[in-house]
C-alpha cells in the first residue's frame, strides 16, 4: 500500500539563441483596421571553419558555401555573419556598452542593451560566486582578474562581472574602461565567504567535525537541499545573454560546487542547457588553487569524532569531497564548450583559452520546415563545399512545447515523455526529500515528499473557492535502469480566499518499498492552466545495514501533525497520527519542532529477559535487555544552546520492525532565530556502538501568515 497526501503548508519561497514560440498579436488601428504580427521560429548556431592541416581559421565565406540539414532535412539559410575579433573596432576606454549595473535589469534582459555595439568583439563574463569562497580564495581570482585587466586584455576584449553572496548581482556591465573594471572586482577582495557545505541527513556515525559548516544561510529555504542557487543564477545570467548572438564566454570563479545528500540532477541539466542556448560556454576555475589535503584534516575544520582519523576514512572522504565538488565544474565547462581549471594557483591560461576560442566564427540562422513544437531533440549537419577543412559546431537543439492546443492522449504523451527526457522541465520549482525506514531485514519503505510553490500554481476562481490541479508522474528504477515503482496522480486543489495559497506551499507525499541498493529517482510535475512543468531527479541509496553497529533510520523533521485513523505500516503514521516531513528544514518560533526515528536491533545484554516472537521476514533475535540512550543537541556556532533531556530505552515499542522508535516535542520559543546545527545523539549501550547524525535548520522569528492547513487525499496504488 502506498499512501499519497496533497497538503498546503506555511513558509516563505523566494530557447536557443534566437529561438521562440511563434506569436500571434492583432492590434486594432485608430481606423477599426486590424495589423497581424506574426513571429516565427529560427535557430542559431554557431560554426568553427578551420582548415585541416594547419588549423587556421578559414575566412571569406558566404551563406551559399554552407548546407543545413535539420533530421536530415535540408533548411533555408535565413541569416548569416561572420564575427571577427581582429576587425573589431576599438572602443574608447571609458565606453561601457549599456551602463545598467542592477539585478533587475539583468531578469529583464536588459544586460547589454545594445547589443549592435558588441559585433566582432570578445565577450566575456566574469562571474564571482563569494558565496562558495573561503578569503583566500576570493585574493586568488581577484589577482588574477586583475593581472588579466591589466596586461592581457585585449582592444577586442568587452568584459561584464557578476557577483553572487546573499543574492545575484550584476555589478559591471560590458565595458572596455579597466578602471571600472578593476574597481569592480577590487570591491570583492577580502569579502568573507561562508564556504558551507550541506549536513548529514542522518544515519552516519563516522568522521563528523564538530563545527558549524552544515547549512548556507541563504534566502531561499530550500537551499538547504541542494546548490540549486548557483545554478540557477548561471541560468539567469544565460538567459538574460539569449538575445545576443555572438558566442559569450561565463569565467566562473567558484570554491567548488558540491552536490550531497538529494541533488536536483534536472537543475544542472537546466543551467547547461540555457548556457548552450544562449550560446555561452563556461570556463570553471577552481579558486581554492592547489590544496594540500592533510590526512587528519587543517585548522579550518573541527576535531574529528570517530575513529576514522586512524583508519583512512578520514582521508578518503577528504579526497571523495574534493573530487565532489570540482566534478559539478568539471561538468558545466565540459557540456556547453568550455574549459575546467583545477589543482592550479596560475588562473592565466583560463582567460588565454577564452581568447583562443573565441577568435572566428560564423553565425548560421535558419527557421526550421519543422512547426510542430512537441520538445523534441533535433539534430543538426552542417556541411561546407570544400574537402580541405573541418567544422565545429553543436549537433542539435530541443524543440518548443506548446501546451495551450494539446488533447488529453497529447498532454498524458508530453507527462510521459518529458519523465523519459533527459532534458529537465524548470518552469515549475520542485523541491523533494527522500528517507527510509526499514521494514524487515531486506526491505525498506522510502518515504518521499514533494514541494511546490503555490505562488508557481494558477488558480481560477469559482464561486467562494480557487480550484486547480496538479498532474504528478515519479518513476524508480535500479540500477539496472528497469522500472521498480511508478506514481501517476493528479491532485485537485479547491481553497478558499482565507488560505492565502501564495503564500503557502503544496506537499505531495508518497513512498515506495525497496530493497538495499542504488536507484535513480525522478518525478514531473505539471499544472494544468499552463501546462508548464517542473522536474526533479536524483540518485537513491538505500542502506544495507546489516553490516553497521548501530542500525539507524532516517531522522524525520516536522512542524506538522495531521489526524490518520487508517490502519497502516508506514512508518510516518504513528499511533492514530500521521507526520508530515519538513523539507526546508525552516520552522518558526511560534511552532513545534518534532523528531521521529528508529533504531533496528538493538544490542541485547545475554541471559536477560525472553525473546520477543519474530515477525515475518525478520531473524529471531537473540535473548536479553536492551539499553538505548539518546538526546538531541542544538548548536549555534558551534556552541551547544540546548539540549533535550537525555532519553533511555529498555524495550523494543515497534515489535514489526525489531525498532525502538524515539519522537521528540521541541517548542522553539526557547530558541532564538537563526541557523542551527542540530545533533542527535543515539548510544547503544549493551552494544558499545553509537552514532552522531547531524542536520542544519533554521528559525524564523513568528510570522503574521495564517497557520497551514492540510488537505488529503488518500489513495491506494498497486505495487
Amino acid at each position: 500500500m502506498r499512501r499519497f497526501t496533497a497538503a498546503i503548508l506555511a513558509g516563505a519561497m523566494a530557447g536557443f539563441p534566437g529561438y521562440s514560440l511563434p506569436a500571434v498579436a492583432q492590434q486594432a488601428g485608430p481606423d477599426g483596421t486590424f495589423t497581424l504580427k506574426v513571429q516565427s521560429d529560427i535557430v542559431l548556431t554557431n560554426v568553427v571553419v578551420r582548415d585541416k592541416k594547419t588549423g587556421a581559421i578559414v575566412k571569406g565565406l558566404t551563406a551559399n558555401d554552407f548546407t543545413v540539414l535539420e533530421n536530415g532535412k535540408p533548411q533555408k539559410i535565413a541569416s548569416f555573419d561572420y564575427q571577427d575579433v581582429n576587425e573589431a573596432v576599438a572602443l574608447h576606454e571609458k565606453t561601457t556598452v549599456s551602463g545598467k549595473s542592477s539585478i533587475a535589469d539583468l531578469v529583464n534582459r536588459e544586460f547589454a542593451a545594445d547589443p549592435t555595439q558588441l559585433k566582432d568583439h570578445r565577450l566575456i563574463v566574469m562571474f564571482f560566486d563569494l558565496s562558495s569562497m573561503q578569503p583566500e580564495d576570493v585574493d586568488r581570482a581577484v589577482e588574477a582578474a586583475q593581472d588579466y585587466i591589466n596586461k592581457k586584455m585585449q582592444p577586442a576584449d568587452l568584459v561584464a562581472v557578476v557577483s553572487m553572496d546573499t543574492s545575484l548581482s550584476m555589478d559591471q556591465d560590458f565595458t572596455s574602461d579597466k578602471a571600472a573594471l578593476l574597481r569592480t572586482v577590487g570591491r570583492y577582495n577580502g569579502t568573507e565567504g561562508t564556504g558551507f557545505a550541506n549536513g548529514n541527513e542522518g544515519g552516519n556515525s563516522g568522521g563528523t567535525s564538530d563545527d558549524a559548516s552544515s547549512f548556507t544561510a541563504d534566502d531561499s529555504e530550500y537551499n538547504a537541499l541542494n546548490t540549486d542557487r548557483e545554478l540557477y543564477a548561471i541560468r539567469t545570467i544565460a538567459k538574460s545573454l539569449e538575445r545576443v548572438d555572438q558566442r559569450k564566454s561565463l569565467l566562473y570563479f567558484s570554491g567548488g560546487l558540491t552536490r550531497q545528500g538529494v541533488e536536483n540532477q534536472a537543475s544542472m541539466r537546466a543551467a547547461t542547457n540555457a548556457a548552450v542556448r544562449a550560446n555561452m560556454a563556461i570556463y570553471s576555475v577552481d579558486s581554492r588553487g592547489l590544496q594540500a589535503l592533510p590526512p587528519v584534516g587543517d585548522a579550518s575544520k573541527g576535531s574529528l569524532r570517530g575513529t576514522t582519523a586512524y583508519s583512512g576514512g578520514a582521508m578518503q572522504s577528504q579526497l571523495d569531497s574534493n573530487f565532489g565538488s570540482q566534478e559539478v565544474l568539471g561538468t558545466l565547462s565540459s557540456d556547453t564548450g568550455g574549459k575546467a581549471f583545477f589543482d592550479s594557483n596560475d588562473f592565466a591560461p583560463a582567460f588565454q583559452q577564452i581568447q583562443n576560442d573565441t577568435e572566428a566564427y560564423y553565425i548560421v540562422g535558419f527557421r526550421s520546415t519543422n512547426t510542430t513544437h512537441d520538445g523534441s531533440y533535433r539534430k543538426l549537419t552542417i556541411k561546407v563545399n570544400r574537402n580541405d577543412i573541418k567544422l565545429d559546431y553543436r549537433p542539435g537543439y530541443y524543440a518548443a512545447a506548446d501546451f495551450q492546443h494539446q488533447k488529453s492522449e497529447d498532454r498524458e504523451l508530453a507527462l510521459t515523455e518529458q519523465m523519459r527526457s533527459d532534458l529537465p522541465a524548470t518552469d515549475v520549482a520542485v523541491y523533494l526529500q527522500a528517507l527510509y525506514f526499514r521494514m524487515d531485514d531486506n526491505r525498506f519503505f522510502i518515504p518521499v515528499s514533494l514541494i511546490v510553490p503555490g505562488s508557481q500554481i494558477p488558480f481560477l476562481k469559482n464561486g467562494d473557492s480557487d480550484k486547480a490541479s496538479i498532474d504528478i508522474m515519479g518513476q524508480v528504477k535500479n540500477a539496472q535502469g528497469i522500472i521498480v515503482g511508478n506514481v501517476r496522480d493528479t491532485v485537485k486543489l479547491a481553497l478558499n480566499s482565507s488560505q492565502q495559497v501564495t503564500r503557502k506551499n503544496i506537499q505531495y507525499s508518497t513512498g515506495f518499498t525497496l530493497a538495499p541498493g542504488r536507484y535513480h529517482l525522478k518525478f514531473v510535475i505539471r499544472e494544468n492552466q499552463t501546462g508548464r512543468m517542473g522536474s526533479f531527479e536524483t540518485d537513491l541509496q538505500v542502506p544495507d545495514l546489516k553490516k553497521i553497529p548501530l542500525k539507524l533510520s532516517s531522522i524525520v523533521l516536522a512542524s506538522q501533525q495531521t489526524p490518520d485513523t487508517k490502519k497502516s505500516t508506514n512508518p510516518l503514521v504513528r499511533d492514530g497520527v500521521a507526520w508530515i516531513p519538513n523539507v526546508a528544514h525552516v520552522f518558526r518560533q511560534d511552532q513545534h519542532l518534532y523528531f521521529l526515528y528508529e533504531v533496528y536491533d538493538p544490542t541485547r545484554q545475554k541471559n536477560e529477559g525472553s525473546a520477543p516472537k519474530a515477525s515475518p521476514g525478520l531473524t529471531r533475535r537473540p535473548s536479553g535487555a536492551i539499553k538505548v540512550l539518546t538526546s538531541i543537541e542544538f548548536l549555534s556556532g558551534g556552541v551547544k544552546v540546548y539540549e533535550t533531556p537525555l532519553v533511555s530505552a529498555d524495550a523494543i515499542n515497534v515489535p514489526e520492525r525489531q525498532a525502538v522508535a524515539f519522537q521528540f516535542d521541541v517548542p522553539l520559543t526557547q530558541l532564538k532565530p537563526g541557523t542551527y546545527i542540530c545533533q542527535i545523539n543515539v548510544i547503544d549501550d549493551a552494544g558499545g556502538s553509537f552514532s552522531f547524525p547531524r542536520l542544519a535548520l533554521r528559525v524564523e522569528p513568528p510570522a503574521a501568515a495564517p497557520r497551514q492547513t492540510a488537505v488529503s487525499t488518500p489513495i491506494e496504488q498497486s505495487r
